[in-house]
């Protein structure tokens, strides 16, 4: 597979990619756990069928010390034991904001009032943050195409 545009050539991409490339050190930097935000990133992902950015943060997690295991039920979370109730939390509001055209009202009351019961407002912020960051990622690498299979860790910094 060939990318349909080379976003890192690209003077009007690359601009685009450093604002929210710097986005995601904010969110990288917050009190969000960091295996929290690599969940969120990696089930956005499988939903909108991102291979590129499944790629990576599989990888990036594995890295980081996440276990292949957890790695490997994110997409049957529901049915997995090895989330915590944070976690399980932080992917429903992951999947009903991945979502939102799917649904009339969007997020559900009860999805956000989990997440709130596990999550300060700071962390909440940071977690509405990085699912629509990573749903942005998502959608400039699926519409243009990037090929998945060749990242490696730490690649982007």
């Amino acid at each position: 597979m060939e990318a349909r545009l080379n976003v890192f050539g690209s003077p009007t991409a690359g601009k685009f990619l450093k604002h929210i490339v710097s986005a995601g050190k904010v969110l990288a930097d917050s009190p969000l756990p960091t295996a929290t935000q690599e969940l969120v990133n990696l089930r956005a992902s499988q939903i909108n069928g991102c291979g590129f950015c499944t790629d990576m943060h599989t990888k990036d997690a594995l890295a980081a010390g996440e276990t292949s295991v957890r790695l490997n039920l994110v997409a049957a979370w529901r049915e997995a034991t090895v989330f915590t109730e944070a976690e399980r939390a932080a992917l429903e509001l992951t999947e009903q904001g991945t979502r939102i055209a799917d649904a009339a009202g969007g997020v559900t009351d009860e999805a956000w009032a989990n997440a709130a019961k596990h999550y300060d407002e700071e962390q909440l912020a940071a977690l509405v943050a990085q699912i629509a960051l990573i749903n942005t990622f998502n959608r400039l690498n699926v519409i243009t195409r990037q090929p998945a299979g060749d990242y490696q860790p730490g690649q982007f910094g």
